[in-house]
């Protein structure tokens, strides 16, 4: 008998086979967007198509820090990230982890061909990386001589150690010969044997930080025997010298708050409490290679990213029906109470007044509403909706036959 399977289990078949798939895992997809939506959640949806086809996207909040652009429609990108299955709707799209604008042309293409060849060779890794001084005495600074850069390089060291001697080699940072310049004040400074060098300059367009991006000075840079900080253009800006260097930093001014500690911490604090801290920082930081070396050894063995993105999906789905449960309880409630409201009216004496109605009281103001609770002579008060008539009875009649009972 043929087997049957479940709905469950079909796509959950279907979600390992993506999470196998090696291409799947890490790819780049070009393409226009559409459907773009901005959520309150900070995650955002799209659909990326060309002229064949279409394919769902999303991008989770925790990823957005890269983007370095507001996505709208018919924009032209390239999409980075990963493709699997959402198991509770059988569903596959994108991931994205990172999302740039296309059309960067030749040098984009020199960027990642140099960046894939570089980081084939091992110059991007970890081991290479080596430790920035807590305390320095002497900053190299690789940089234009004039600029913002080098400027506030200079007021931001001097303002947390002015003790620090900073050595400036003053390179030519844009054009042809920007790249050998570049490469000769880091090998300078190297002979110097300041403490920690900083590269860098202010932002501008790839052109502009070009040579940042040539192989000669990632070279430098890896042989350098000195931690080399690489602080080029804004935040957003990225060079081949970033991941080859020691630490990289979003500005020059971060750069100096990351290579130079701030005296003015140190002041007034005793010898055995420095040594203390010390001994408290390295037995968190043994701790934390403990619980990192533990998890990552869960994390080949589970998989979990898979999961972490479902119950991302799974949370943001609840997140939607909650928000429409609320809704409509309310639009309920304000249904009910008009109901309330207008039975309400339906009860109210004044309102009955309006329409037509009388009510009559006799002199102690207790309400008629027998025959037989009046006598020829007693005294009533009609109330009407715009005031109130006196008046004295001088006659009764029953309902039933209409006879006079007094009076006749």
């Amino acid at each position: 008998m043929q087997n049957v399977y479940t709905v469950g289990q079909i796509n959950s078949y279907i979600k390992n086979m993506f999470a196998q798939d090696f291409l799947l895992n890490e790819l780049s997809v070009k393409g226009e967007v559409s459907n773009c939506k901005y959520h309150s959640s900070g995650h955002i949806y799209f659909t990326l198509k060309d002229k064949k086809g279409t394919i769902s996207c999303v991008m989770f909040a925790g990823n957005r820090s890269g983007l370095a652009f507001r996505m709208m429609e018919g924009m032209q990108v390239v999409v980075k990230g990963t493709i699997d299955v959402y198991e509770r709707d059988g569903k596959y799209q994108m991931y994205a982890k990172s999302i740039t604008q296309d059309g960067a042309g030749e040098l984009y293409e020199r960027f990642e061909r140099l960046k894939q060849e570089l980081l084939e060779r091992g110059m991007f890794a970890p081991e290479y990386k080596k430790p920035i001084p807590r305390f320095i005495k002497t900053l190299g600074v690789v940089t234009a001589p004039t600029g913002a850069a080098v400027r506030d390089i200079i007021n931001i060291a001097s303002r947390r150690n002015p003790y620090v001697q900073i050595i400036l080699y003053p390179a030519i940072v844009q054009g042809e010969s920007a790249a050998e310049s570049i490469v000769r004040g880091i090998q300078a400074l190297e002979k110097r044997q300041v403490d920690v060098v900083i590269v860098g300059r202010g932002g501008g367009s790839i052109e502009d930080l070009w040579a940042f991006n040539e192989e000669i000075v990632a070279q430098a840079v890896f042989d350098c025997n000195i931690p080399v900080i690489s602080a080029v253009g804004h935040e957003t800006d990225t060079t081949i010298i970033d991941y080859v260097s020691d630490m990289r930093a979003p500005t020059p001014s971060a750069a100096a708050e990351l290579a130079v500690y701030d005296v003015t911490l140190l002041l007034g604090q005793m010898e055995g409490i420095r040594l203390s801290l010390n001994r408290q920082i390295q037995a968190r930081i043994k701790l934390a290679r403990m619980k990192q070396q533990t998890l990552e050894t869960k994390l080949k063995m589970n998989s979990p990213m898979g999961k972490i993105r479902e119950k991302r999906t799974y949370a943001v789905s609840l997140e939607e029906r909650l928000s429409m449960s609320i809704k409509n309880r309310i639009m309920k409630d304000r249904h009910r109470m008009a109901i309330y409201i207008e039975k309400l009216k339906g009860l109210s004496p004044l309102d009955k007044l309006n329409q037509g109605y009388s009510y009559v009281s006799d002199e102690k103001g207790r309400t008629i509403t027998d025959i037989n609770k009046v006598s020829i002579g007693d005294q009533l008060q009609i109330y009407v909706k715009n005031g109130r008539i006196n008046t004295v009875v001088k006659e009764k009649y029953q309902m039933d036959n209409m006879s006079v009972m007094e009076g006749e």
